[in-house]
């Protein structure tokens, strides 16, 4: 077997999730692999000997990766992503940040989940991912892709801008507001939520568009088929617009238009029989707790 390790600038919230994955995953016949960044971080602001265990390091991933493990938040997945891209690398996520609807496993329960793990008690969920491209070539992305969403928003300027919107070259509206949110079922618990968009389950095969502050108040989110084809042209008073993908930021031009649509591919999530999304929905949105006492 072979597993990448991955996550961002160590932290002392990591320390522990760190040190019981490298102890338990010294103890299996395996090849490990940390990203290279992150295994000089721990090597230079942390206690944790990580050098002692015999790791190999790397940059780019390929597709002879069994899994990655993710060691952050739900933004560490949104960044590992950046190098399974393709590969059919399934991920798993281990929290030590804040919310953790990506990262639903427990610093105190990492034990029991590798034991899960290992034991081939767990299921891959598919997560579908956007991709983006440009009218022009020279303006396209060196990341294309995202897991959560591709958002477009104003850039220097307060005033409102204009989204024209066509869904398979059929005109759907112009949204006047601050910007556009085009989500997967994925980034339906994160941005998109946060500015009224409904929660989709991760297996739903939609997409939802959530305009962002919008002027006209009719203006509603609105979930569409993962097959249809997305168009836009951004206008305003600023002559540059942004484009964020994830937590990726672009600058475009207003007269550079934008193409998104769902990616031939998914990125894979391990969830464990106990990790389901409707629970971990429940416990993260406090559905269903009485807290007036």
């Amino acid at each position: 077997m072979k597993i990448a390790i991955y996550g961002p600038d160590f932290n002392d919230r990591s320390h522990s999730a760190i040190v019981t994955l490298c102890k338990y995953l010294s103890e299996k016949q395996i090849d490990v692999f940390v990203e290279k960044h992150f295994y000089h971080s721990i090597l230079e602001h942390s206690s944790i000997k990580i050098d002692r265990y015999g790791y190999q390091t790397f940059t780019t991933l390929n597709a002879t990766f069994d899994m990655l493990f993710s060691v952050g938040g739900d933004g560490t997945i949104l960044r590992a992503i950046t190098h399974v891209k393709d590969l059919n690398i399934p991920i798993v996520g281990i929290n030590t940040g804040r919310l953790g609807f990506l990262a639903t496993i427990k610093k105190d329960a990492i034990i029991d989940a590798l034991d899960q793990i290992f034991e081939g008690k767990y299921r891959i969920s598919k997560r579908s991912v956007l991709t983006v491209t440009t009218d022009k070539k020279e303006a396209n992305f060196d990341l294309d892709f995202a897991l959560n969403e591709i958002a477009i928003s104003r850039k220097n300027t307060t005033s409102m801008i204009s989204i024209e919107t066509w869904l398979d070259n059929e005109y759907l509206t112009s949204y006047w507001a601050d910007g556009l949110i085009i989500s997967t079922p994925t980034g339906s618990t994160g941005y998109s939520l946060s500015c009224g968009g409904p929660v989709i389950m991760p297996e739903s095969d939609s997409l939802v568009l959530t305009p962002i502050a919008p002027h006209n108040l009719n203006a509603r989110p609105l979930v569409i088929p993962a097959n249809r084809e997305i168009r836009l042209k951004v206008s305003g008073r600023e002559n540059e617009y942004l484009v964020a993908l994830d937590s990726r930021i672009n600058s475009l031009k207003t007269t550079i238009g934008i193409t998104i649509k769902k990616a031939p591919y998914s990125i894979g999530m391990i969830e464990l029989e106990d990790g389901a999304f409707i629970e971990t929905l429940r416990k993260k949105l406090l559905w269903g707790a009485d807290q007036r006492n």
